[in-house]
């Protein structure tokens, strides 16, 4: 599968920077980190990136809003950028959505880079030009579509990775596999998570987000399918962001959303009773999950009617017919969501 023509993949991130650099001339240059990434990876970056002003923000998608917009945008014309400018995103899918979203407002829209430091990021939030903020606490709920100019791929930052946001990350490049390539799928439940080829499965996700980006940029029909176990997983993610005792990692709350949507998918669609297993056992060997507390099960089902899949006040999510091959704008109602959330908390309790 072809890769995007703004996708770089790196063996040495500097050495394209500085090819970069050398074919684009800009009259100034912001670069955005967050207090993780200025501290772990802006300065394996820092000496190729001409001069610049530095924009630190706080880590964490609770940082995603307009109070932070304001702050970046404040910056920008203190410092009076203007349309010949350009702005760098250092950081994971949060740096990626808000900084993209800032640029590409700013002015009516100045250039901006991706550097994802992520894999969550570099295999989902910085292909396919979707940028955003959340609002009132729903997820990307103000956004934009728009492509940065380039985007740099460099393992070398897994390195600066927590265990557990490098976990997080696998949870898209699983959904990738479900949605697109059956055969995929049963490859990767073959090797142990420990062996697994980063640098491999970033090309064949990111192939295959552009792929389907490509024939429906805007998100009009089969993009849609992306969306596999985000209905509820953005819910559950959305519910806990302002519980310390309880908020999920992006692909942790993924994980627990293709596990209720496969059920769903095997209730509604044609997916057998043997690929759901497989699905749930994997997800489940992968990722350490706890169960939802029952009490919280209605306030999450509140959650997907802002689904942006929505039309109307009907519920539209994205479910599996088989493994490598997903469906989408397929109706589900609050009784569903209740029932596949029940599902997973018995599988729990097994």
């Amino acid at each position: 599968m072809a890769l995007p023509d703004n996708i770089v993949f790196c063996q040495d991130v500097n050495l394209e920077l500085n090819a970069f650099f050398s074919k684009n001339q800009y009259s100034k240059v912001a670069v955005l980190v967050d207090n993780n990434t200025k501290q772990h990876c802006y300065h394996l970056v820092q000496s190729v990136i001409p001069e610049h002003i530095l924009i630190e923000i706080k880590s964490g998608e609770e940082q995603k809003n307009l109070n932070t917009c304001q702050q970046i945008w404040n910056e920008l014309t203190i410092n009076a950028f203007d349309r010949k400018s350009l702005f760098v995103n250092i950081g994971g899918g949060v740096i990626g959505d808000m900084g993209g979203f800032c640029a590409a407002t700013y002015k009516r829209g100045i250039d901006f880079i991706n550097i994802p430091t992520t894999l969550l990021a570099q295999v989902d939030a910085s292909i396919g030009g979707k940028l955003g903020i959340d609002f009132q606490n729903f997820k990307n709920h103000i956004g934009i579509f728009q492509n940065p100019k380039s985007v740099f791929l460099d393992a070398v930052f897994f390195n600066t990775l927590h265990p557990l946001e490098l976990r997080s990350g696998y949870a898209e490049i699983v959904k990738h596999c479900l949605i697109a390539d059956g055969k995929k799928f049963n490859e990767i439940v073959t090797v142990s998570y420990e062996d697994l080829d980063w640098f491999e499965l970033t090309r064949h996700s990111v192939a295959i987000k552009n792929k389907v980006v490509r024939e429906d940029p805007t998100e009009k029909g089969l993009r849609k399918i992306l969306n596999f176990g985000h209905t509820i997983g953005h819910a559950i993610e959305s519910f806990y962001l302002d519980n310390s005792n309880k908020k999920l990692l992006h692909g942790e709350a993924i994980a627990i959303g293709m596990i209720c949507e496969s059920y769903l998918s095997n209730k509604k669609r044609t997916l057998s009773i043997n690929e759901l297993d497989r699905i749930v056992d994997y997800l489940l060997k992968i990722y350490n999950s706890k169960p939802i507390n029952a009490e919280d099960i209605e306030g999450i089902i509140k959650l997907t009617r802002q689904d942006k899949k929505n039309e109307g006040d009907k519920i539209k999510c994205s479910l599996l017919n088989r493994i490598g091959d997903c469906a989408y704008n397929i109706e589900i109602d609050h009784q569903d969501i209740k029932a596949s959330i029940e599902y997973f908390n018995n599988l729990l309790s097994i």
